[in-house]
């Protein structure tokens, strides 16, 4: 059974969609189901302006990606980062047979945001930057 929250984002997800030219775009599929997710990621300065997404799947896979992008949208690149698959889990109450959906956002967001790394090298935190956001996290 699932919480009320996973139905309401199931039914209502937020931000579905696509974003022409993004500046990050990842598609990642779950070898756990099969599921598939697309992300797109419109970033200015260090900070994600909008996400959009994709998900071919179960309600639980939906709700996890409406869910990440709800967290998602408005923060830092850093701060986004940081965001884990457990917290999504935990915040949806997902049982145990469905934790890998939040895996999938979470994945999503991971190889959007080296995607977009990849096409702006400059915009890559450096080691010493994220041992100093760990240290103040």
């Amino acid at each position: 059974m699932y919480k009320e929250i996973v139905i309401e984002h199931f039914m209502n997800p937020r931000n579905v969609g696509v974003i022409e030219n993004p500046d990050g775009y990842a598609q990642v599929e779950s070898s756990v189901c099969g599921d598939m997710m697309e992300i797109y990621l419109r970033i200015e300065g260090d900070r994600i302006a909008d996400i959009k997404f994709r998900t071919f799947g179960c309600a639980a896979a939906i709700a996890s990606s409406s869910l990440a992008s709800e967290w998602i949208k408005g923060k830092t690149i850093a701060e986004a980062a940081q965001i884990t698959d457990e917290q999504i889990a935990e915040e949806l109450g997902l049982p145990e047979p469905k934790l890998h959906c939040s895996v999938l956002a979470i994945s999503a967001l991971h190889a959007a945001l080296e995607d977009y790394f990849k096409r702006h090298p400059e915009a890559r935190p450096s080691i010493a930057d994220a041992a100093a956001q760990g240290n103040d996290a």
